[in-house]
């Protein structure tokens, strides 16, 4: 998949991928079966069921196959449909039609292949046609140079979904475990659905907003956090791509006011699916500008300015949800209908691939070689 020209409806090659990337999940989603308690998260195994997971393999393993049809009868070409119909009929072999679940033994650790495999279905199907109808920049490949680096930290962060949500939660009980909460908790609970959602989304948005706001203005933490900022291919990956030091600060410090304040589980729900689903649009490579929306709630358009490679514009759009806090800041650039003209960093270099990007900050500095960037840190 060295493919670097976009790909066009039509012409096959969509409905290849397509083939593969459903196979694949579902030899993937076997996996999960066979081997639940080291693979699958005790979280999400309360939100679905057995029988719905076995329901969507077998759908995957048909749409892996009738795209597989569809890819040859459009290319007239067999590579990409082959390979569709054999790691389907490889997961077929291996009990995706057959598989049956079972109870779960309790084990000290696991990871978070399920939710990796779930959030990656729901991720593509919401926006891979978003970015396929609407894209902002139409040149730009799902497989341009660095999209494997990308999909590693997307992977990364799923499948350690148990080490993260841990480490990001112990500085919230750890400074305030011993505060007695139960009558704010209590009052919280007690509010309406939805003033009590907006107030879990303005207390995290604006704690981020200061933890973000730090790592740009910080020398030694701007060298992690450019990292996120690399990317000159903006798309639905493109959030992903988060240092691992980024991701605990970040993370730790949003996870205060949910713990302090102690929201209800459907108040706490909505705000992890609303985040998810939300953190992945505003890094889209989609024109979509939302209209009057894009005041009120942060967009890619919005975003994409944070991301401009241009130096005159650094500094702005810190906030993740609410425009507002980064006007109530004297941050916030939104120009009418005008995009960057570009993203990422045009005065630093990074080395390619995963393992080299988290290790590269520690040890060196994107901008320079005695890691000072005095000059350069106010971003």
């Amino acid at each position: 998949m060295s493919q670097r020209k976009r790909l066009v409806v039509g012409q096959g090659q969509i409905s290849g991928y397509i083939s593969i990337f459903l196979a694949t999940m579902v030899l993937l989603g076997i996996l999960c079966f066979r081997y639940p308690e080291r693979l699958t998260t005790p979280e999400f195994r309360e939100i679905y069921t057995k029988e719905s997971v076995q329901a969507l393999m077998a759908a995957g393993i048909i749409a892996a196959f009738f795209f597989a049809l569809l890819s040859i009868i459009l290319s007239k070409k067999l590579k990409l449909a082959f390979i569709g119909a054999s790691v389907a009929g490889a997961a077929i072999l291996l009990g995706a039609l057959t598989v049956q679940g079972r109870s779960v033994d309790k084990v000290s650790w696991h990871i978070g292949l399920d939710w990796m495999l779930l959030d990656l279905l729901l991720m593509t199907i919401i926006f891979i046609p978003l970015e396929l109808f609407f894209p902002k920049n139409k040149e730009q490949t799902k497989f341009h140079e660095e999209w494997r680096t990308d999909l590693m930290y997307f992977a990364i962060s799923h499948l350690f979904i148990q080490f993260f949500g841990i480490v990001t939660q112990k500085p919230a009980v750890l400074f305030f475990g011993w505060i007695g909460m139960d009558k704010v908790h209590l009052w919280v609970q007690s509010l309406p659905f939805l003033p009590a959602l907006f107030l879990a989304f303005f207390s995290t948005d604006l704690f981020q907003y200061w933890a973000h706001r730090f790592f740009h203005t910080r020398v030694y933490l701007w060298r992690f956090h450019s990292i996120h900022h690399s990317t000159q291919n903006m798309d639905w990956l493109a959030g992903s791509r988060t240092h691992f030091i980024d991701i605990f600060f970040t993370r730790a410090m949003t996870f205060i006011p949910l713990y302090v304040l102690g929201f209800s589980t459907a108040v706490f729900n909505v705000y992890i699916i609303f985040i998810a689903i939300h953190a992945v649009l505003i890094h889209a490579n989609t024109r979509v500008n939302f209209g009057f929306l894009k005041y009120i709630v942060t967009t890619p358009q919005y975003h994409h300015w944070h991301h401009c490679e241009d130096p005159q514009y650094y500094g702005h759009n810190f906030a993740s949800i609410f425009p507002f806090i980064d006007i109530i800041f004297g941050t916030y650039h939104l120009p009418g209908k005008e995009w960057p003209a570009g993203t990422g960093v045009h005065e630093a270099q990074y080395p390619k691939g995963f393992l080299k990007q988290s290790v590269y900050p520690f040890t060196k500095s994107p901008f320079d070689t005695d890691l000072n960037m005095e000059e350069r840190s106010d971003r």
